[in-house]
């Protein structure tokens, strides 16, 4: 389900009044999500990202889909602002810098492969977010990260050592998931 640029731009805005609302009480905004149209009222789930000058300042998410989009993007928006934990919260003179970028997840789906060589030859570079568990060992990539991250050799690996393992490291366990995302941004 594809958003229109004016739902894409309420989405944006809820996610910048959020933050606001919480550099003023220290809370999420909440958002009543019958007020808005009803794709943004499906149950859906998001990723905000923040970046200031082309660096990570936070990025909260869910990978199951549990509320209203809408709801979901101001929470989300909130907690990369003030809670992700590799960042201290967002200081005042920082609102005016932010970068905001939303991700809306597709459900995700399994992969099937023999071999981690079978793995990479199915990643589809640009398309694909993984989410990689191996035990209690889990990890995601957004799409996004394909920016960085081109080579899928180099992705996979990189996603082990966010998982906690080691970049090299394969067994017969490690499940694998693909969504796409459908990408928001100022």
């Amino acid at each position: 389900m594809s958003l229109t640029k004016e739902q894409a731009n309420i989405l944006l805005r809820v996610a910048k009044e959020s933050i606001q609302y919480g550099l003023e009480t220290g809370q999420a905004l909440k958002v009543e999500p019958s007020h808005y149209a009803e794709e943004l009222q499906a149950i859906r789930a998001s990723f905000v990202t923040l970046e200031i000058h082309n660096q990570l300042r936070g990025c909260i998410g869910t990978l199951t889909a549990y509320q209203p989009l809408v709801s979901d993007v101001a929470y989300h928006a909130h907690a990369a602002a003030f809670s992700d934990p590799r960042f201290p919260g967002l200081q005042r003179d920082e609102f005016t810098k932010l970068y905001i970028h939303i991700s809306i997840l597709t459900p995700p789906e399994p992969m099937s492969f023999e071999s981690e060589e079978d793995l990479i030859q199915q990643m589809r570079p640009g398309v694909d977010g993984l989410i990689l568990s191996e035990g209690m060992q889990k990890g995601t990539f957004l799409p996004s990260v394909w920016e960085s991250l081109k080579e899928p050799a180099d992705f996979l690996s990189h996603l082990k050592r966010k998982a906690g393992l080691s970049s090299n490291y394969w067994s017969d366990n490690i499940k694998v998931e693909r969504y796409i995302a459908e990408s928001i941004s100022e």
